[in-house]
């Protein structure tokens, strides 16, 4: 496949996937990612990136996201940024929610720094962020039942600082959610909490 036509149709169980990693749904149908090499050159990750896939691929990850949080009744939906807002609109809208509740990482004049926290990923470690919630947004989230949502959840360090920056303002989700859970090493920063996801790919090594 070529690197602009990953992502963009979901494909039967029985198709050949050459040239990639198949990531199945739970009915068997497959979303073919493409491999990336991590610095270390012993080991790759398949890759996800939610705001460059077709529309069917992202109403087919937000439908059936929507469906297993579902069971955990939110009133609304926080999305982390940046890949994460994408899907946590599409599944708001999914669940029936009017909106959902961006967090963000650039600061904006009216923000204050103690309604911020560190932030940092796997696919940007080096980088110097926080994150932010919106002052303006809080009426919206007291009381609620939360669903935290991101893109992908691969060490959980991003969804971690979500959840302390919930903490800061007195809240915390109900659920966790992911299109995608990318290896196992979120499982440590994330024990104790209720994590749900559509698609599940290992640490590949590299031959």
């Amino acid at each position: 496949m070529t690197p602009e036509s990953f992502w963009q149709e979901i494909l039967p169980s029985d198709v050949d996937t050459a040239g990639g990693y198949p990531a199945r749904f739970e009915d068997g149908r497959i979303l073919l990612l493409p491999i990336r090499p991590l610095p270390d050159g012993k080991r790759a990750l398949a890759s996800l990136i939610i705001n460059q896939a077709g529309f069917a691929v992202l109403d087919a990850l937000a439908t059936a996201l929507a469906q297993k949080l579902a069971a955990f009744a939110p009133d609304i939906v926080v999305g982390l940024p940046t890949l994460g807002l994408t899907l946590a609109s599409a599944v708001a809208q999914k669940l029936g929610h009017t909106r959902y509740v961006p967090l963000g990482n650039s600061v904006k004049f009216w923000y204050g720094a103690e309604l911020s926290v560190p932030l940092s990923s796997v696919t940007t470690p080096d980088q110097r962020k926080r994150l932010f919630i919106d002052p303006r947004m809080r009426p919206l989230l007291e009381g609620r039942r939360i669903a935290l949502i991101d893109d992908v959840v691969s060490s959980g360090t991003s969804m971690q600082a979500a959840i302390a920056l919930l903490g800061i303002c007195g809240l915390k989700p109900v659920v966790l959610g992911a299109a995608m859970l990318q290896s196992e090493l979120w499982k440590e920063r994330l024990a104790g909490w209720d994590m749900v996801s559509v698609l599940h790919t290992p640490v590949l090594t590299i031959a």
